[in-house]
């Protein structure tokens, strides 16, 4: 199906780089329209990569994370498709995921015209949101060069220490709880096989390869240690890193001045790595590694 077969709705480009540019377009899907924001590097890419957006399932936007997936698309070589998902409470649980697996059933039919692959993505509660449908596709008998996850809540009660060691830490436990009740909805078990949270997976066995980082004074650090544990005890290939002195959201933070002293890799530069690393993995083709220039 070609981008036409998706009544395109195209804006001016003007990302603000001269090294991506980026239109928005509606997917259709069996329940809602879905808006997303397509992001393009210069030059030879990897793949395509859907990513989902943090913002506790209840905020955020294609708009607002748009630097950083800009950022995702140069450090990858990869077409980045944020989507711009149903928010709870008004569409709780499986709307968002079901939102994005029509992104990801539709960036596939764009990867298959290329010859590329696709993989999956998010931070926060989107990469709660990535590793679902990692799973849905892994039941379903699809397959993905990568499922990237950063710092993604696992438990809906947020029972890890981890979560109560520092009460001025964000996100606090309460607050979170809190947003996973208005995400699940009535629907918190995963019934018709879409997970609302990777918990509710009996088996990862088969899941896409995985890369997940999150930072050493995140809250949610104790759930993403657990889960990377799970998947490495089910076989599935995982590349993982910790990074120090880095709290939650560490995924929009700005690009670092050129002259200031780096403290280690920034999270979405090793994201972006990690992933062009799969993607070459997968065909065997190594691009050169790029980075972001400002105009």
């Amino acid at each position: 199906m070609s981008l036409s077969d998706h009544s395109v709705r195209r804006e001016p480009r003007g990302s603000g780089t001269c090294d991506v540019s980026w239109y928005t377009t509606q997917v259709s899907g069996p329940g809602a329209d879905v808006p997303v924001r397509i992001l393009r590097p210069t030059g030879p890419r990897n793949g395509w990569t859907v990513w989902a957006h943090g913002g506790s399932w209840h905020h955020g936007s294609a708009l607002t994370w748009h630097h950083a997936c800009a950022d995702l698309a140069v450090a990858a070589a990869t077409t980045v498709v944020s989507v711009d998902y149903r928010l709870a409470p008004e569409h709780p649980h499986p709307a968002a995921l079901e939102d994005f697996l029509t992104a990801v059933a539709w960036a596939q039919e764009q990867a298959a015209g290329e010859a590329t692959e696709v993989a999956v993505g998010g931070d926060s509660a989107g990469g709660t949101i990535a590793a679902c449908a990692a799973l849905v596709l892994r039941d379903s008998g699809g397959h993905l060069a990568a499922q990237v996850l950063a710092y993604p809540p696992i438990d809906p009660q947020c029972r890890a220490d981890s979560y109560h060691r520092d009460p001025c830490a964000f996100p606090a436990a309460g607050a979170l709880t809190a947003a996973w009740r208005g995400y699940r909805g009535e629907h918190p078990d995963g019934s018709g096989g879409l997970y609302s949270t990777p918990m509710e997976a009996a088996d990862l066995t088969g899941a896409a390869p995985a890369i997940i980082a999150v930072g050493e004074l995140d809250p949610v650090i104790d759930d993403v240690r657990d889960y990377q544990r799970r998947l490495h005890a089910a076989g599935v290939p995982v590349r993982y890193l910790e990074l120090a002195r880095t709290a939650h959201g560490a995924f929009l933070e700005p690009v670092p001045a050129r002259l200031a002293r780096p403290r280690g890799p920034s999270l979405r530069s090793w994201l972006g790595r990690a992933l062009a690393h799969a993607f070459a993995q997968r065909t065997g083709v190594t691009l050169p590694p790029r980075q972001r220039t400002f105009s």
